[in-house]
């Protein structure tokens, strides 16, 4: 779920095009933008893509066209994926898995009764993501010719790392933890951009990227980055979801300002968790990544990214062959052009 920052970035946070972050490396947190394309890739009924043998392909085929996308905009994309979570996190994974358990069962009742647009709230709602789906999809990056990086932990934690280190201009996330992890800056909506119809109504909005940059943020609250952290774990972080009851952002900006050390700001807050706060705030502050990782685009394998999508998963041979086309075109006006140094930038 995620850090919920939404109302305190929003002085500082800057609407974009995709065309604004041409040029830059994206370091995408792959598991996010996974259960997006899988939340989102559906039939009307809910039911999710899949190919002849029942397996999944619906974050294929967002994962495919999507990169597409990006690259065609001058983008360069590297997806980061999910390594080992901390221990601390096992509660809110079950509690995720229960959700998921529970939306399903209200999914197939929704079916029953022939309320269609119900079932696929509930279905996005249960979309599970599994190592057989991870595995597709990093094969699927292999032959597309694009990076992707094995986080030891949490992937936004590496994107923050890459990003800080200057091999990313952006972390990209649609959750505000890579901001607690020290990104620089972060861009939501990388995944999602475009028009998007609103839940159980007849109405539609544009869904575009926005910019939030970390210095900003601070500088405009006059924080620290740990101070941010610090109202992290008030608002609720995974690894304490929910945060301190009854307080809000507003109440946090003031606490974090008002009281000197966590330790005191814990004692203010009413701070109710088994975990100690400090055990939480260094996992931000102090997260495991690694160093042990290269970011290289590759020229396109056609052949086997059509045997991959075509033969085992059964996509439209004629769609996969247009987009692989864009693909290389994009790849030989962007990549090739360029020396390979200058797009590690």
């Amino acid at each position: 779920m995620g850090v919920q920052l939404r109302e305190l970035v929003a002085p500082v946070r800057v609407e974009l095009e995709l065309e604004n972050l041409s040029g830059k490396v994206l370091a995408l947190d792959a598991y996010n933008a996974l259960y997006q394309f899988l939340a989102t890739i559906r039939q009307p009924d809910g039911t999710p893509l899949m190919d002849a043998m029942g397996r999944v392909t619906s974050h294929l085929n967002g994962l495919f066209y999507r990169t597409i996308n990006l690259i065609e905009r001058g983008i360069k994309p590297v997806y980061v994926f999910d390594g080992k979570p901390p221990e601390l996190k096992a509660a809110e994974l079950e509690k995720r898995m229960k959700m998921r358990e529970e939306a399903e069962r209200k999914y197939l009742e929704a079916l029953e009764r022939g309320e269609l647009e119900e079932a696929r709230l509930y279905a996005q709602q249960a979309s599970r993501l599994t190592t057989s789906m991870v595995d597709d999809a990093k094969k699927l990056l292999d032959v597309m010719g694009v990076p992707w990086v094995q986080a030891p932990a949490e992937g936004e934690a590496q994107a923050a790392y890459m990003a800080a280190r200057g091999d990313a201009w952006a972390a990209a996330s649609q959750d505000y933890d890579s901001l607690l992890y020290g990104a620089p800056r972060l861009v939501r909506n990388v995944a999602i951009t475009g028009r998007r119809k609103l839940p159980r109504r007849e109405e539609y909005v544009e869904v575009k990227p926005e910019l939030i940059e970390l210095d900003k943020l601070l500088k405009y609250y006059g924080i620290t980055r740990q101070q941010l952290v610090y109202i992290g774990l008030l608002l609720g972080t995974d690894y304490n979801p929910g945060g301190v009851k009854g307080i809000g952002p507003k109440r946090a900006l003031k606490l974090v300002k008002e009281v000197p050390n966590l330790e005191a700001l814990a004692r203010a807050a009413g701070w109710d968790f088994p975990v100690r706060p400090e055990e939480i705030a260094k996992l931000f502050l102090e997260p495991k990544v690694s160093s042990d990782y290269r970011l290289e685009w590759r020229k396109p394998d056609r052949d086997g990214v059509i045997e991959f999508l075509c033969d085992e998963h059964q996509f439209s041979r004629e769609r996969v062959l247009n987009a692989l086309e864009r693909l290389e075109k994009a790849y030989e006006s962007l990549f090739k052009q360029s020396t390979l140094e200058s797009w590690f930038a």
